[in-house]
């Protein structure tokens, strides 16, 4: 009888083989658009990479794919740097192109109504 519960084998890897680990970190939506969006993050992003950014718009949340227009430093604060960053949406979702327009004209219109 096998120990091994796996319902597929394994390979051992001889030698070395890379990879990357997505994780979602803390960040500051300063500016937000159908289009995009410019962010403040403590850590700088590749320009032209490709990320999911998770934005929680009001009482709705989303993931959408954005590429990285522009990085630079923003503002260095107590030994702490800040990064702005411009994302570009990557062909969003209609579901997720609707979420962001509802939320910036609930912003709009709650500025014209105060």
């Amino acid at each position: 009888m096998s120990l091994d519960k796996r319902d597929t084998e394994r390979l051992e890897i001889l030698g070395e083989l890379r990879g990357e680990v997505m994780v979602f970190q803390p960040m500051a939506i300063r500016e937000i658009s159908r289009g995009g969006a410019q962010i403040e993050a403590a850590f700088p992003l590749q320009l032209d990479s490709l990320h999911e950014f998770r934005l929680t718009l009001g009482e709705r949340s989303i993931v959408v794919k954005g590429r990285v227009a522009h990085c630079r430093i923003s503002d260095v604060e107590h030994e702490a740097v800040v990064y702005r960053a411009g994302i570009e949406f990557v062909e969003p979702d209609p579901r997720v192109t609707t979420v962001i327009t509802d939320f910036i004209e609930a912003i709009r219109a709650g500025r014209r109504a105060g």
